[in-house]
């Protein structure tokens, strides 16, 4: 069967040689399709109606690639763990083109999982039915809550086994972003080449995810902070849905302000701050409560990489740099706040910011000193925006708890122009915010140890399905909403997958 065109523009092959080096997807023996995202395929204009499940399965296999692709491993570093890798690269990972969508946007389509490259050191390249389901799991329910992410567009189980801690039935994913610009991107060549190959990296990701900035009086310093800017708003998304990354490395920090690389994830179930689930992750750095700190630590190190770029003189660039560096937890408070008062109803903003957001972080002391679920405390303060509290007081051992910061609640929504809000509209405002459903730790769990160790994909469907709908209560969807077990989240950790 023919496949399908596929309108290919390789900008990043074709304008930055000496930036990735050519390699080939590893063949596999019995490629089946486990999952295929036609709504994506349609977003990204790409017609696969002519083309059956095993047709796709070799193809997003990497078997049989498409007309006009062009397989690459992109060159990068990054700093893992506080740990500077000069360099690390697309071990497992190939991008083999881009497309323009039909927004117009231009998106990257690649393997992952797909076999060895120059940079996979001693890795085998491959990757495993889980994980790569995983992926799926996390990034639509992140594109359902409207988070920006990248997004799975196919998995193909290879039908060999990969090796970890047991044998493993292998996978590949066909992952779609809106570029793979990293952090690392730019600490690779900053380290290995000169300032002019950071400045044409730079001004290839000023064109394509910046262009306004296109003539700027400083057109590097303007990138940092639309860069940081992205980035401030992601984390306050994040934080407001209970998102732990797990593994925010600067190679998992996208320039195009996408959540990128779903590892060793996790959502909050009860409120913990210093919630940490990452196996690798011993020290908690990268805890719930640090990811806002750890993206200005990223942001710092991309900093660091322009600097040659920023002004003539180190002294004076080092300057500038800093006072980008240095507003960015203004500018992140500013998103976190700006979420935080839809989350809690408040539809016009008060005069007095610190008094808002003293209102949320009390509420959140509140979660936090007796284990409440997250998501559903939020929910449950949308019911009590219409007058019924039953609900949110359940969710406390001490019933009486919530009381005070009750009072103040109810006299922060009476205020001003706030007050003319009819209870109703309030709390359908709140409940498009606040999600009913997230993907709670013990599903995911139990959704890909059934596919992987079962060939069982039903859970994982019905699972996807109820993700992709986080704001409406379903009755059919009510056992994907409730917390896991307190025996399960005892001894939960995740798993970065390679």
């Amino acid at each position: 069967m023919s496949h399908p065109p596929i309108a290919f523009d390789n900008t990043y092959a074709r304008d930055l040689e000496g930036f990735h080096v050519p390699a080939q997807p590893a063949k596999v023996p019995a490629p089946s399709l486990l999952f295929f995202n036609h709504g994506l395929a349609r977003e990204l204009g790409l017609d696969f109606s002519g083309m059956d499940d095993q047709a796709l399965a070799e193809m997003f296999s990497g078997n049989a690639l498409p007309e006009g692709a062009e397989p690459i491993a992109q060159a990068y570093a990054g700093h893992q763990f506080g740990q500077f890798s000069p360099q690390l690269g697309d071990g497992r990972a190939l991008l083999i083109g881009e497309v323009i969508d039909r927004h117009g946007q231009r998106r990257d389509i690649a393997l992952k999982g797909s076999g060895r490259t120059p940079f996979s050191r001693r890795g085998d390249g491959k990757a495993a039915v889980g994980p790569m389901l995983r992926e799926v799991l996390i990034g639509e329910a992140m594109q359902a809550l409207g988070i920006p992410t990248t997004r799975a567009l196919a998995v193909v189980a290879t039908g060999e086994p990969v090796f970890r801690e047991r044998a493993l039935p292998g996978a590949v994913l066909t992952r779609v972003a809106a570029s793979h610009l990293r952090v690392g991107t730019f600490q690779f060549f900053a380290t290995h080449t000169t300032a002019e190959h950071v400045t044409k990296l730079a001004d290839y990701t000023i064109a394509r995810h910046f262009p306004e900035l296109v003539g700027a009086e400083n057109p590097y310093l303007a990138l940092l902070g639309a860069v940081a800017e992205r980035q401030a708003a992601l984390i306050a998304q994040w934080m407001h849905v209970g998102f732990i990354h797990g593994v925010m490395n600067t190679d998992n920090m996208s320039l195009a302000g996408e959540t990128i690389d779903y590892g060793p994830c996790a959502f909050l179930e009860a409120y913990r701050p210093r919630a940490v689930f990452s196996s690798i992750d011993e020290a908690g750095r990268y805890a719930y409560r640090e990811q806002p700190r750890i993206a200005r630590w990223n942001l710092a190190r991309f900093a660091e990489t322009l600097l040659p770029l920023l002004a003539p003189e180190e002294g004076q660039a080092i300057t500038l740099a800093t006072e980008v560096i240095d507003v960015f937890p203004d500018r992140y408070h500013q998103h976190w706040l700006a979420g935080l008062r839809t989350k809690l109803g408040l539809t016009n903003p008060s005069a007095e910011d610190a008094a808002d957001a003293a209102l949320g972080e009390d509420f959140l002391a509140l979660l936090a000193s007796e284990k409440v679920d997250f998501t559903l405390a939020w929910r449950r303060l949308a019911d009590a925006a219409e007058g019924n509290e039953a609900p949110l007081r359940a969710l406390f051992r001490d019933p009486t708890a919530q009381e005070e910061w009750l009072a103040r609640w109810q006299t922060r929504r009476g205020a001003g122009a706030d007050a003319a809000c009819p209870p109703a509209a309030r709390a359908a405002a709140m409940r498009r915010a606040n999600p009913w459903l997230i993907p709670r730790n013990q599903r995911v769990e139990e959704a890909l140890a059934a596919a992987s160790d079962r060939d069982d994909l039903a859970p994982f469907e019905s699972l996807l399905a109820a993700l992709r709908h986080p704001f409406e209560e379903r009755p059919e969807y009510a056992h994907f909403a409730e917390p896991a077990t307190d025996d399960f989240m005892s001894g939960f950790q995740t798993f970065c997958g390679t």
